[in-house]
C-alpha cells in the first residue's frame, strides 16, 4: 500500500517569527499581530517569515 504522507499536496502555512534580542521566538498568525507584539516590547527584535 502506498505512503499517504503529503508528497506534491503538501500544504505549507505562513507564519510570522517574531525573534527577540535575547533568543526567543514568538509566532503569529498574521504579519500585523507580529508588529503589535514587536510594538509591545519596544519595538525590539524583527519578523521573519515562515513556511510551515
Amino acid at each position: 500500500m502506498g505512503c499517504n504522507c503529503g508528497g506534491r499536496n503538501r500544504r505549507t502555512a505562513t507564519v510570522y517569527r517574531l525573534v527577540l534580542p535575547n533568543g526567543a521566538e514568538r509566532d503569529y498568525v498574521t504579519r500585523q499581530e507580529a508588529e503589535a507584539a514587536r510594538q509591545r516590547r519596544g519595538g525590539t527584535g524583527r519578523i521573519v517569515a515562515v513556511n510551515r
